[in-house]
């Protein structure tokens, strides 16, 4: 068990580690103590009784564990987008000199942090496009496999 966890024992006390320093021993009594009256006590175990394995209970206030929905991801990778795009912005807006790009005869002026935006981009396709290509690659091989497999 990890400093910071909590596991209660079969009779609901907690399991101790024998690695592992109380948590209140570094607590100087006084003041401090006894702040957190809903804490649980840390006394020990009776000596050789084996750990045993519990159920885990509701949370906290009695609560259920939360489940992670699919609109609960969503959100997430909506915001990690967002902050994302917000950095991306600041990125280009703060690499605004002008860039001399050539690229097979055409030759142009662009802003330094476009230039490197549209690199980016581009190499990302470039993945996708590798990566597409395998995954159809896995599937007609998967399919030849299950049609050959039926016969």
């Amino acid at each position: 068990m990890s400093a910071g966890q909590y596991t209660p024992g079969p009779d609901r006390r907690p399991e101790t580690d024998v690695n592992a320093t109380p948590s209140n021993a570094a607590q100087p009594s006084g003041e401090g103590a006894g702040t957190y009256s809903n804490a649980p006590s840390y006394s020990p175990e009776e000596p050789g009784t084996p750990p045993t394995a519990t159920t885990p209970g509701p949370a906290a206030g009695g609560t259920a564990d939360r489940k992670v929905t699919r609109a609960g991801v969503i959100w997430a990778g909506v915001v990690a987008a967002l902050v994302l795009l917000i950095l991306l912005i600041i990125f280009i807006l703060q690499n605004q000199d002008q860039a001399l790009v050539r690229f097979l005869g055409f030759e142009g002026s662009v802003p330094l942090g476009m230039a490197l935006f549209i690199a980016a981009v581009t190499g990302g396709v470039l993945v996708a496009v590798a990566g597409g290509a395998r995954i159809l690659q896995l599937r007609s091989n998967a399919h030849r496999a299950r049609t050959a497999q039926r016969r």
